[in-house]
């Protein structure tokens, strides 16, 4: 069994006067500056280099040490951004989709899909690594949300 993790973060909450609203707008060019500038987002990554381009894709090289990752972006304007990252010595490979949801008025939510090439459980039939790696994406996923929030707050998303 292959390791698959989904979960929500809830970006408006008609509700919650304490969150600052962001427009599905917003959200989707942070999500896209995610693509495009993953420096900006993600801890320990050296450097990266967009290597193709076309309509709605790119492909990119992600330079963590010596580890380099290959992974290509679909883009399904205003809607979800998936990446696909092959397999690797260094990295379990799989896909990650991050998908805009507007179940209400005024409700923003993104929901996070993975799956992943990483077995569910080792050979003993033990879950924690796999808990662990569940819990390190959902910590990174709060954090992608907090920064759209900074940059947003910048003015730079619109």
């Amino acid at each position: 069994m292959k390791l698959r993790f989904e979960h929500l973060v809830e970006i408006n909450d008609p509700g919650n006067p304490q969150l600052d609203p962001l427009t599905p707008d917003q959200l989707w060019q942070g999500l896209v500056l995610r693509a495009e500038s993953p420096e900006l987002f993600v801890l320990g990554l050296d450097r990266a280099e967009v290597v193709g381009r076309g309509d709605n894709w790119i492909d990119r090289v992600l330079h963590f040490g010596e580890a380099s990752i290959h992974d290509h972006v679909v883009f399904e304007p205003r809607r979800q951004v998936r990446y696909e990252t092959a397999a690797t010595a260094e990295h379990a490979g799989g896909t990650l989709t991050m998908a805009i949801e507007t179940p209400g008025p005024g409700a923003l939510l993104l929901r996070f899909v993975y799956n992943t090439t990483m077995p569910a459980v080792d050979a003993s039939g033990d879950d924690r690594y796999a808990e662990i790696v569940k819990s390190a994406y959902h910590e990174a996923d709060i954090d992608t949300v907090r920064k759209i929030r900074e940059i947003a707050d910048t003015g730079r998303l619109g």
